[in-house]
């Protein structure tokens, strides 16, 4: 008996360390592999994409957990890129921006929380390469704060391969498969290493991580996707989508359907979101999207303009109890009023029926 209480526990314990060492590869818009025997992954992916109709930018930020300290990172994109340093004082001005409306809605009878029951409250989303090419070529390289960001243009996957072995990354195999549809598209690559500028021994990647801007020509507003299909947990997608009109994604791609959050309007005057809206108003589109099973995501995200630019914001309700005066709950004084009435009434028949009744001697 001991000796298969030792086997289970033994097999169990084995069980935790395979799922702590296995890399998670999973990134929105593209894969993010990590160094070694270590795990990293993206559970939210939240990105500002600016498009005029011929110029597309993506700021994106990660927010990532696992035990690893340093980490690569690849994005295909349809055209030359150019890549920058984003501001996370982007992310708050938007999320202050799209802040659900809150509103106050009444209703007759009490409920939980209502007199006489306990008082508590409730609230309710290029130039193309050259046709000859050399199998991988660094378009430009650069350091960005904790990023070491290489432009990459590769004519098969096995390009992407040797460049990322050669700065002591595993490439698992199903990328290269997955990278092919790009590779025959001719698109290029962005390939980022998250390492910290000191050497950062025992710092791991986790939380969020600073933003990246990524810069292309493109003559549809296009999202990377389709590599995140690799990932090995749920993803969830949110996309501030500036451009002239409300925009909407083609397809679901394989997750659940996109949900807008906000569609409005827009007119920054200063900051980095004015600077990314080019000091003029614009369209803002706020989509959330999840995948519960990211090995279904078929395809690239293309967004295009709503038959209509209807705003929309979410509201968040606060139920309260209808009352007149100093707080008197309209349900009772009609209960009351009610009660009054048919007593008044029952008192009328009596003496309607007694002034009926015939005199006696």
């Amino acid at each position: 008996m001991k000796r298969r209480v030792l086997f289970l526990l033994f097999a169990l314990l084995a069980t935790q360390v395979g799922a702590l060492v296995n890399p998670a590869y999973a990134c929105g818009c593209g894969a993010m592999i990590p160094d070694g025997k270590t795990a990293v992954g993206v559970s939210r992916e939240t990105s500002v994409v600016r498009w005029d109709g011929r110029t597309e930018q993506i700021v994106m930020r990660f927010t990532v957990g696992g035990n690893a300290e340093r980490a690569a990172w690849i994005m295909p994109v349809p055209g030359r890129a150019t890549v920058e340093l984003g501001d996370r004082a982007m992310f708050d001005e938007l999320r202050e921006l799209t802040r659900p409306e809150r509103r106050t809605r009444t209703h007759f009878w009490p409920r939980s929380g209502d007199w006489p029951f306990d008082e508590v409250d409730g609230a309710g989303a290029g130039a193309r390469p050259p046709e000859t090419m050399p199998p991988v070529g660094v378009v430009g390289r650069e350091r960005l704060g904790d990023f070491d960001v290489a432009r990459l243009t590769a004519t098969d996957p096995d390009a992407l391969r040797n460049w990322l072995e050669g700065n002591g990354f595993e490439f698992p195999d199903r990328l290269a498969t997955e990278v092919k549809p790009y590779v025959d598209q001719k698109w290029e690559y962005v390939a980022v290493r998250l390492a910290p500028r000191d050497g950062g021994k025992g710092k791991v990647l986790r939380g969020d991580l600073d933003p990246l801007k990524i810069r292309f020509d493109s003559d549809r507003l296009v999202y990377p996707m389709r590599l995140s299909r690799m990932a090995k947990t749920p993803q969830s997608l949110g996309l501030y989508v500036l451009a002239d009109h409300r925009m909407e994604p083609a397809t679901a791609i394989g997750g659940s359907a996109p949900e807008v959050t906000f569609a409005g309007t827009i007119a920054p005057k200063d900051g980095p979101l004015a600077a990314l809206a080019g000091g003029k108003p614009v369209f803002l589109t706020a989509i959330d999207q999840e995948f519960p099973h990211p090995g279904r995501i078929d395809s690239d995200h293309e967004l295009r303009a709503a038959p209509e630019d209807t705003p929309y914001r979410r509201a968040v309700y606060r139920d309260k109890l209808l009352t007149v005066g100093d707080g008197i709950p309209v349900w009772l004084l009609t209960v009351l009023a009610a009660a009054a009435a048919v007593a008044a009434t029952a008192y009328a028949m009596i003496r309607r029926r007694r002034s009926r009744r015939p005199a006696t001697d």
